[in-house]
Parts: structure tokens; C-alpha cells; sequence
């Protein structure tokens, strides 16, 4: 159960936020969010199964059976939130607490789904409730942006297992074997040694594979000579990591090594460049310009990076279209790779907290081209 001062302290900086907009009240069901404003962790799952109302005074949360003596393991019946599994519609359980709250601007996340958001509205008209209701765009995410000292220690948890994953699946790796055995050992090792769920869908691209980024591991044997393009994290309390290494099975050959020297390269350009305050354009196009210059920049089309935390994708990014500061606190992978259509891909990524005068990966596992299947 995380700590009710640090919990206080994120539901304090949402209720800033509601100050400055004038919102009496926010209806929220998105469960990162949920989960972050609660403390509630391994509790939410896939399903869009919990409302919350926030108002300055009051935290009001819904339920069903499914859920609810989780919750109270988790966060209690004492603390600051009111849990309540009445069995009712989620919409029609918000309106009455906004006319409990006499809430007359009541922001609605925009995750929100619109079958939700027009029952709410016809709740609030069946009750003769009145009330405004703004969309809140992204700004809980925004609010999620900076980690505080509890969701650094998680993702460090979550990394420890992904090291030590990469470690030993190097020891496994030959030829012979297909992507879907190697994705098998590698998410097994990981559920069996501290992580508790996996981030995402591992990817393990090998040979011609890897020139697509987001392959799926599948039936293609091993072969000597092969690079393997393995993008994988662990997820630990709820928290995710997320690392990309590219091994070969057998010495590699010179333009192997070369082009692997170039996204290396770009990588640690960019980690060198990333401080409190930066663009993520700028960083992103760090890589583009070392990549470029070696006579790669029509092969790497994807952004450098992009946050980590409650989800594998968060906010900031390191993209050509992200032209904000990113803030110290925030939690960021830098992943650049060339990718040669049907041949092989190479991409080498860390993800890492950004300090006011720094990037700090997470990350462990060497930068060095490692051979594997000796």
C-alpha cells in the first residue's frame, strides 16, 4: 500500500489544478489514474469497472463486488476515500454525488467513454441536476508526468528483473530455437523472479524480423549470424520498465558492428543531451542528425522515446512533435534504431529518470554488442 502522505500529496496537486479551472468536482475512470490517486495497487485490471468523484472537500469511489474487498485490503475503510459498491450505473451513481457535492462545473476526463459521458448526462437530467461539465484533456497525465520517490523506487524494482532477465536469456540464446520459444524463457525467467506481470507483449524480432519495429514474435528459427532485436520490461506493483537490447547469435560481421556503433552512438548523444528543461523535439532530433550523418536517417522512422510509468506509454516524449519542456522527475526511455528492410534491425534502448542537470537510467545491462549461442 503506498504511503497516505505521498497519496495526499497527489490528490492535493489534482485539487490545485481544480482550483485553477474552477471545478467544483472531476469524474474520473481512467484506472492509471485511478490507481494513482488511490494507492490501490495490483488492484485494477482491464476493464473500466470504477468511477471516482473528487471534489475539494470529498473522494468519492464506485466499485462492484469484484473489487471492492480488494480495495479495502488495499487503501482501507478509514482513510480519506468513500467506497461504495451500490449496485447502480456508474452515471447514475456520479450524478448523485455531484448533487451531494453541489458541484456545478464538473470536469470529465476525456478517456472517459461517450456511452458513459451521455448516461451521465441523462442522470443529471432525470434528477434535475444542472452542472457544466468541461473535458479535462490529458491533464492528469500531465499531473502523472513528475514520479514521486515511491514510483522511482517501483520501476527501479521492475528494472532489477529486466537486467537480470537479459542476462539470463544471453546464456539460453542459440541458433535453432524459434522467437516464440526465446519470448516463452524470457517472459518466464522475468514472472519467476520478482516481477509480477509483464509491461507489454514482448517483442523478439530475429534475423530479417527486426527491420520491423513492433514485430511479433512467431515461428522463425534462429539462425547463425542473426541479430535479435528483443524490446521487453517487467511490471512490478503496477509500474513498468522497458529496455531494448540487440544481441547477435555468432559473431556479427562488419556492417553489423558498424551500423550497431551508429545507434549507439545516437543513443548516448542523446542521454548526454537530456536535462530538466529540454525540448523533446530537440532530443529527438539529436538522433536523427548522429543517424543521418552516417547515411542511416531513411531507416530510423519511429520517436526516440516516450514516458514510462503506470503505463508503458506516457507522457513526455522524445518525438518530432512533442515542443515542450520536459520536467525533472519525469520518467523517459531514449530508444533510437536502423532498421534495413529485410535484412536486420538494431535498436538499443534505456529508460531513466530526468534530473534537473541529467538523465539517470534505470537501466543496467551493457551497451556493447553481445554475442550469443557461442
Amino acid at each position: 500500500m503506498a504511503d497516505q502522505k505521498t497519496i495526499d500529496g497527489r490528490v492535493a496537486r489534482l485539487r490545485t489544478l481544480m482550483a485553477e479551472r474552477g471545478y467544483d468536482a472531476v469524474i474520473l475512470r481512467n484506472n492509471p489514474d485511478l490507481r494513482w490517486l488511490t494507492g490501490a495497487e495490483r488492484t485494477f485490471d482491464l476493464e473500466v469497472a470504477h468511477t471516482a468523484v473528487v471534489s475539494a472537500e470529498r473522494l468519492w469511489l464506485h466499485t462492484d463486488s469484484r473489487y471492492y474487498n480488494t480495495f479495502v485490503e488495499r487503501i482501507g475503510t478509514d482513510g480519506p476515500w468513500e467506497l461504495d459498491m451500490e449496485v447502480t450505473s456508474p452515471a447514475e451513481w456520479a450524478a448523485r454525488r455531484v448533487a451531494e457535492a453541489r458541484a456545478r462545473v464538473v470536469a470529465v476526463e476525456d478517456t472517459c467513454d461517450l456511452a458513459f459521458f451521455d448516461a451521465f448526462g441523462t442522470a443529471c437530467a432525470a434528477a434535475s441536476i444542472a452542472c457544466l461539465t468541461p473535458r479535462l484533456h490529458g491533464d492528469i497525465c500531465d499531473l502523472r508526468m513528475v514520479k514521486d520517490a515511491e514510483e522511482i523506487e517501483l520501476m527501479g524494482r521492475a528494472q532489477q528483473v529486466t537486467d537480470a532477465a537479459f542476462d539470463h536469456i544471453c546464456g539460453f540464446i542459440h541458433a535453432g530455437q524459434t522467437e516464440q520459444e526465446i519470448r516463452v524463457e524470457l517472459e518466464n525467467y522475468m514472472l519467476s523472479h520478482g516481477a509480477d506481470s509483464l509491461s507489454f507483449g514482448t517483442i523478439i524480432a530475429a534475423g530479417p524480423n527486426g527491420a520491423n519495429p513492433h514485430a511479433q514474435p512467431g515461428p522463425y528459427v534462429v539462425q547463425e549470424g542473426d541479430l535479435i532485436v528483443m524490446d521487453y520490461g517487467a511490471g512490478y506493483h503496477d509500474y513498468h520498465s522497458d529496455m531494448t537490447r540487440t544481441v547477435c547469435v555468432g559473431e556479427p560481421s562488419d556492417e553489423q558492428r558498424a551500423v550497431y556503433d551508429v545507434v549507439r552512438r545516437a543513443h548516448e548523444a542523446c542521454a548526454a543531451a537530456i536535462h530538466a528543461g529540454v525540448i523533446g523535439r530537440d532530443i529527438h532530433n539529436t538522433a536523427v542528425r548522429v543517424i543521418s550523418e552516417a547515411g542511416y536517417g531513411d531507416y530510423f522512422g519511429h520517436g526516440l522515446g516516450h514516458g514510462v510509468g503506470l503505463e508503458i506509454h506516457e507522457r513526455p516524449n522524445f518525438n518530432r512533435s512533442w515542443d515542450r519542456p520536459v520536467p525533472a522527475g519525469s520518467v523517459v526511455t531514449v530508444e533510437p534504431g536502423i532498421y534495413l528492410p529485410g535484412r536486420f534491425g538494431i535498436r538499443l534502448e534505456d529508460f531513466g529518470v530526468v534530473t534537473e542537470d541529467g538523465y539517470k537510467p534505470f537501466t543496467r545491462s551493457t551497451h556493447d554488442l553481445v554475442v550469443v549461442g557461442r
